[in-house]
């Protein structure tokens, strides 16, 4: 299959040109037409030379990504399954936030994470996503609102769809290069996060990083039994390994960093824990807060349930209590399978079905 021109960086096209023997300034050209003009095929580059278009052509494609379904929810929140060119299928999520346009975005075809609670890791891990795949999620959804013309922008990412963004470490960062580019989309790197079940060597590696991405640590327990049971990664990674790693990650950056945190009833939320959670987190008030997740409930792990909301508020009260900073993350789309990877299950599922 050939790439999709969206996985290149500037830097990177330039270089491929120069080795075309084409002069440096095409890159911006080019690079305008993707992503300021944001043309849907290469025919439509007018600027450029009929043997550079047949260049392009021959290389590389625009949109990996063929879109299968589209559920719009009643409260703004849009859920794009896409089709790869391979056949596989990822979910990408519009959110409508007060601040802007935020957009989660699929890192990996499945997961090998192995979450319990989690409905995106039922499909092990099949292979990585390109950056051209992860580049071309952002560009489908903004299309999306430009073939509407209301003059909306994607301004906000998150790296919280399906995979581990960390175990696709250098896919993830080309993607965000490419999106923080000033001359691209120009999104700010403080309006893009990425969220790791907690790859402890990829988070002393973020930390050197130039660009000033945020940080989610999916951390979801506050001690090493309920957080095993529930992350198999606890196992390579404790607790203990894992807070030495937010450390020096606090420490190079001085960066705030967010804690999430799914409510199970009666599996990690009852006050003992919150105060656990508290205890663990005491050092690191300054630049902590954590974010308490409503669970959306998986067929497939029938085990667990949603906590109360009283108890969630309870739990938050404790937090706030001991000086942690916390709050309690808005629902969105909760009419359209809103769980991470339920619209894939299902699609996935009426296949078999239909073979059946």
């Amino acid at each position: 299959m050939k790439p999709s021109i969206y996985g290149l960086t500037q830097t990177e096209l330039t270089d491929w040109l120069v080795n075309q023997g084409e002069k440096k300034f095409r890159a911006t050209q080019i690079w305008d037409w993707l992503y300021q003009k944001r043309v849907l095929n290469f025919s439509e580059m007018k600027n450029l030379s009929k043997s550079l278009l047949e260049k392009l052509e021959e290389n590389f494609i625009l949109n990996p990504l063929k879109e299968i379904v589209v559920q719009e929810s009643a409260d703004g929140t849009v859920k794009y399954l896409f089709e790869l060119e391979d056949k596989h299928m990822i979910e990408t999520v519009l959110m409508r936030q007060k601040y802007g346009l935020s957009v989660c975005v699929t890192t990996q075809i499945g997961c090998n994470i192995g979450c319990s609670f989690c409905a995106s890791g039922l499909l092990k891990k099949q292979r990585n996503l390109t950056a051209g795949e992860i580049v071309a999620q952002i560009m489908q959804v903004q299309h999306y609102f430009d073939e509407r013309n209301e003059g909306e922008r994607v301004s906000h990412i998150v790296v919280m769809g399906i995979g581990e963004p960390f175990d696709n470490y250098h896919n993830v960062m080309s993607f965000l290069t490419i999106m923080n580019d000033s001359k691209g989309l120009n999104i700010g790197a403080r309006h893009m996060t990425v969220s790791t079940s907690g790859l402890v060597p990829k988070i002393k590696q973020f930390a050197k990083e130039p660009m000033q991405v945020n940080l989610a640590i999916s951390l979801h327990a506050p001690n090493n039994d309920v957080r095993t049971k529930m992350m198999v990664i606890n196992k390579a990674y404790p607790l203990e390994r894992l807070m030495d790693a937010v450390d020096f990650y606090l420490a190079e950056t001085n960066r705030r960093i967010t804690f999430e945190y799914i409510m199970l009833s009666g599996v990690n939320d009852l006050p003992e824990h919150a105060e656990q959670l508290a205890e663990l987190l005491k050092n690191k008030k300054k630049l902590s807060y954590v974010n308490l997740i409503p669970y959306n409930s998986v067929s497939e792990h029938d085990t667990y349930q949603r906590s109360t909301k009283k108890d969630i508020i309870a739990f938050y009260e404790i937090l706030k209590k001991n000086g942690i900073n916390a709050v309690m993350r808005q629902e969105f789309g909760t009419d359209i399978d809103a769980a991470c990877g339920q619209l894939r299950s299902k699609q996935m599922k009426n296949k078999t079905k239909k073979a059946i």
